[in-house]
């Protein structure tokens, strides 16, 4: 059996940007204040809590301004919020963020639906977004979404991955997210990549973006934790996915990510029976029953505990 070192891992929870950005129902501040305080008494150390894009494209994230300034600082989790040009970062300077997130596609098909210009294009303009970011004094996470494949394109090329990441890292990224975007990717090909970026890029922070559309989430997680990766994007309940990518499944669900690393003994710093009134929240006011298995799960056994008072 193999064993597991206790290390520094962080689990960066994206239910309130990339979780709710597809979803019609608005969520009011108020609402959105009551998720992350969850998320937070949970043990989350970083929460992406929106991001500054036009009303108009996603609803959704209109209030984060408004968000971000009503949160304020948060001693012991990271406020992270997403932005994507100049006037995003305009407005997380004016909010008093610290941590930013920006990522362009490696896919040119996909960055032409999901940024309406070429991926080379959309690479140039990032690259001076995180020097400006930088210079502002921010901590800058920058990715590659569809790193692990594409579904209008197929396959791409790692060397591609590569070189972009490269140049991110070159302008000032802390870390570099890789994104499945599409759910496309294997152990093999989670092993495989970060592997190459690892090697050429020592000391760099590597984070991970999964979706769980072909059922492979939380075994893609476990490979990029064998490969070396201590950081992973997740989504209390399982919410998410791209607008642009057609049948692309939500992210890996926080609670399924903190049990199965708690299972190897591995320290997430997360409570996972905390976590449940996450869920429960989301699951109410959204009124259907998320892809998150753990909050079945720890019903089943209160329920089998209950038949057998409470033995075994």
């Amino acid at each position: 059996m193999q064993s597991y070192a206790v290390a520094d891992l962080l689990l960066e929870d994206e239910a309130l940007r990339d979780g709710l950005q597809i979803e019609s129902r608005i969520f009011t501040i108020g609402e959105k204040i009551e998720l992350f305080d969850y998320l937070r008494d949970a043990g989350l150390k970083r929460i992406q809590v929106g991001s500054f894009v036009h009303p108009r494209i996603v609803p959704q994230m209109a209030d984060t301004d408004a968000l971000i300034r009503t949160l304020g600082k948060q001693p012991g989790t990271v406020v992270s919020v997403l932005i994507l040009n100049d006037r995003g970062l305009e407005r997380a300077l004016a909010c008093g963020v610290e941590h930013v997130s920006m990522s362009v596609s490696i896919s040119d098909s996909h960055s032409r639906k999901n940024a309406k210009r070429p991926a080379s294009e959309a690479l140039v303009e990032l690259v001076g977004l995180i020097g400006r970011a930088r210079d502002a004094g921010l901590e800058v996470r920058a990715g590659l979404q569809s790193a692990f494949g594409c579904v209008y394109e197929g396959g791409i090329k790692e060397s591609a991955v590569l070189a972009a990441a490269e140049q991110m890292v070159g302008a000032g990224a802390n870390e570099i997210n890789l994104a499945d975007t599409s759910g496309m990717a294997t152990p093999a090909s989670i092993r495989s990549l970060i592997a190459l970026v690892a090697a050429a890029l020592p000391g760099v922070r590597i984070s991970l973006h999964l979706h769980d559309t072909r059922g492979l989430g939380l075994a893609n997680m476990l490979a990029g934790y064998e490969a070396g990766v201590r950081t992973f994007d997740v989504c209390a309940g399982g919410l998410g996915g791209c607008p642009f990518v057609k049948g692309a499944a939500g992210n890996v669900p926080t609670e399924d990510a903190v049990n199965m690393f708690d299972s190897m003994g591995i320290a997430t710093g997360i409570s996972l029976p905390a976590l449940m009134p996450a869920v429960e929240f989301l699951e109410t006011t959204l009124g259907r029953a998320l892809p998150g298995r753990m909050k079945r799960v720890l019903a089943f056994q209160r329920a089998c505990s209950a038949e057998t008072g409470g033995a075994g």
